[in-house]
C-alpha cells in the first residue's frame, strides 16, 4: 500500500461507499494505519492509497487510532478556527487552513458497528480533512488561488528534482 500524490487523478475521485464489511476491510483498515505511522501522519482516507472507497483512519496523539467507514457529516460549528495543516499526499506542504472549530460525525467501524462522534480540536480537523479526501477535495483547494499555485509550484519542482 503505497501513498498517491498530487497530480494523481485519483485523489480528485469521490470514493464509493463501502458495501461489504468483512475481515478484508478490518485488514484494509489496519494496513491504512501502518501506513500513517509510517509516513508520520495523522489521518490517511482511502483515496490516498489507490481504494476509491470512503474508509478514513486517523491517529491524534494522545487519542486512540481511529476508523471511520462511510462517514457522514452530521454538524460542524459555525465558530472557525485557522491552523496549519500538511498532508501525506502533498509532501513538504503546508499551510493555515481555516475550517469548523467542532464537528460531529456518524460512521461506522470497521466491523460494521455504527457510531457518532462530536468532537473539536485537532481531532475534528483531521476528520474534517480526511472526510475531504472522499469528496475528492484537498486542503489546498481551501485556499487562496495565489497559495494554492504556489504550493503546486513547489511540490512539481521538488518531484522533479
Amino acid at each position: 500500500m503505497d501513498i498517491i500524490t498530487l497530480g494523481n487523478d485519483m485523489l480528485r475521485q469521490k470514493a464509493e461507499p463501502v458495501k461489504t464489511f468483512n475481515p478484508q476491510l478490518a485488514k484494509t483498515a489496519e494496513e491504512m494505519i501502518r501506513v500513517l505511522h509510517e509516513g508520520r501522519g495523522v489521518g490517511l482516507a482511502g483515496p490516498q492509497v489507490g481504494i476509491l472507497q470512503r474508509i478514513f483512519v486517523v491517529h491524534v496523539e494522545g487519542d486512540i487510532p481511529r476508523i471511520f467507514v462511510n462517514p457522514s457529516i452530521i454538524e460542524t460549528s459555525q465558530e472557525t478556527i485557522k491552523y496549519e495543516e500538511g498532508c501525506l499526499s502533498i509532501p513538504g506542504a503546508w499551510a493555515e487552513v481555516i475550517r469548523p472549530k467542532t464537528v460531529k460525525i456518524q460512521a461506522w467501524n470497521e466491523r460494521g458497528r455504527p457510531f457518532t462522534l462530536e468532537t473539536s480540536g485537532v481531532l475534528a480537523r483531521v476528520i474534517l480533512h480526511e472526510y475531504d479526501h472522499l469528496e475528492g477535495v484537498l486542503f489546498i483547494d481551501r485556499l487562496s488561488e495565489p497559495k494554492r499555485n504556489r504550493i503546486i509550484t513547489k511540490f512539481e519542482k521538488a518531484r522533479r528534482a
